[in-house]
């Protein structure tokens, strides 16, 4: 039987923007009550501003903190409770792309993808499980990707983060499932999201943002926002316990699965084609637009830019 998401209390990190925002949508849609959490307030106020004329302005609560910081999260989660009540549904979506060659990557571009792809969903699953348990269940799901399952070239420290999580959800699912609360491990491929503009750039940045933003954006290789958002929580209603999303993204797991070696090579051989840089600095997708991008080749992507709040 499905979990019935009507007056449930939803709790959504970087639910401000892109498929945060999109999953806010359904989940307002089904009559859950949803707080969203990111960092930017002015992106939280125009996204709650939306949702309220979905819904019941009761049913939207937004809190600005830093997922980097444990003590912010804690301090978070005990202000969503005393704004909604115990926290039924968890959906750590928050997260941070960092594009461009290992030369260019330090240390701190590894270490800071952990803390908020990887501690920040553990600290939050810690802090809403014996609420949970109280209550007799819940439903988690976890927004890694399919960059966690077959590393991806020049994105090494997202996907990198995005194996610890698919790794801690799956565990975490084993061991509180007794207890009905179920934890859902999404693996996205591309998505349709308006993205590309906050992803971080290092190395080449205008080429490293060409090749990102028009992947992101063809039809073949991505899915819409929208239809992401409404297979996540579909699967959450079902406690599923995980789901790869797109037709690209689910031959590159099976493909991995049977043959890494040969994934392995593919790879390598990919990699030659992307763009060489050691520039360490980091530029946003919106700092390193050229001749490129956009274009028409991009069109999609700017528009699910304005559905999403990423403007």
């Amino acid at each position: 039987m499905d979990y019935q998401l009507r007056g449930k209390n939803a709790l959504i990190t970087g639910g401000s923007r892109g498929l945060g925002l999109e999953l806010a949508r359904v989940l307002v849609d089904r009559g859950a009550r949803v707080a969203l959490v990111a960092r930017d307030e002015a992106e939280l106020a125009r996204a709650a501003s939306e949702l309220r004329q979905r819904g019941s302005p009761t049913r939207v609560v937004t809190h600005a903190c830093d997922l980097t910081d444990g003590s912010s999260i804690d301090a978070m989660l005990a202000r969503v409770r005393d704004a909604l009540g115990p926290i039924d549904v968890l959906i750590n979506n928050a997260g941070l792309i960092q594009v461009g060659p290992l030369d260019a990557m330090k240390v701190d571009d590894f270490e800071g993808a952990m803390k908020l792809h990887c501690f920040a969903p553990l600290r939050t699953m810690l802090g809403v499980r014996a609420s949970m348990r109280e209550r007799g269940g819940g439903r988690i799901a976890n927004i890694a990707s399919i960059g966690g399952v077959v590393s991806v070239p020049h994105l090494l420290p997202y996907s990198a983060s995005k194996f610890a999580l698919v790794g801690l959800s799956q565990g975490m699912r084993a061991e509180l499932a007794r207890d009905r609360i179920y934890i859902t491990t999404v693996a996205p491929g591309l998505m349709r999201t308006g993205s590309p503009r906050q992803a971080q750039m290092k190395g080449d940045h205008e080429r490293e943002y060409a090749w990102f933003a028009v992947s992101d954006s063809l039809p073949l290789l991505s899915m819409s926002s929208e239809r992401a958002a409404q297979k996540i929580v579909r699967a959450l209603e079902r406690g599923q316990p995980s789901l790869i999303l797109g037709l690209p993204a689910k031959v590159a797991a099976l493909a991995n699965g049977i043959a890494p070696n040969l994934v392995s090579r593919a790879l390598t051989l990919a990699n030659r084609l992307l763009p060489r840089g050691g520039d360490p600095r980091v530029k946003l997708g919106t700092e390193s637009e050229s001749r490129w991008v956009p274009s028409p080749l991009t069109l999609l992507t700017q528009r699910a830019e304005l559905r999403n709040n990423e403007r």
